[in-house]
């Protein structure tokens, strides 16, 4: 069975294939852009190494053939340079909605009673409680449930604060502890 067409051929000059070979022996380059190196290399229909099939080139390189399919029309689209960089994340200038002084109200208002006729604080009660107080104008049940998860205080713990357990007491309360070596030296002194 004939592998099917590639969608996005790779056609590299000598110029880029000289660079990706130098970017494939270099030590001080990153793990992924080696491996987008090597693929680039294997799927190069203008030289003789090149022109691998897609499966070939996925068992050899250790990544999927979509993975790879992707690689090829990055390349195609971007070009090379854009190839061999890591995108940047579409939420990297976000801001945190529950900031530092955010998280700190957020807990202090876990640890305190709470309102009138209820048992425990809710998800929804602190949501609406931080915008009751304008510490933020505006949050949602899960952002205030992955910082309670992230500072492990829980609204219905027997302590609902977010400092650490105490530890447990010694197991035996006879035993005390000795600052005397229970092993003899092992070095001779000499005389």
């Amino acid at each position: 069975m004939s592998s099917p067409v590639t969608k996005h051929k790779v056609t590299l000059t000598d110029e880029q294939h000289a660079d990706l070979h130098r970017i494939t022996r270099q030590s001080s380059v990153g793990v992924a852009a080696k491996r987008w190196a090597t693929i680039l290399l294997l799927a190069n229909d203008a030289h003789s190494d090149g022109r691998h099939t897609d499966e070939a080139i996925a068992e050899q390189v250790g990544v999927s053939i979509r993975h790879l399919q992707r690689l090829r029309r990055r390349f195609a689209t971007r070009g090379l340079d854009a190839t061999l960089v890591r995108a940047t994340r579409s939420d990297a200038g976000v801001p945190k909605v529950l900031d530092g002084p955010a998280e700190a109200h957020l807990v202090t208002l876990c640890c305190s009673s709470p309102p009138e006729g209820r048992d425990h604080w809710t998800l929804q009660l602190l949501c609406d409680e931080l915008v009751r107080l304008e510490v933020v104008t505006h949050v949602c049940a899960e952002t205030v449930r992955t910082c309670l998860k992230k500072t492990r205080s829980g609204r219905g713990r027997r302590s609902g604060s977010a400092s650490r357990r105490p530890t447990a007491p010694d197991s035996s309360p006879l035993w005390k502890k000795s600052s005397t070596p229970t092993k003899p030296a092992t070095t001779r002194r000499t005389r």
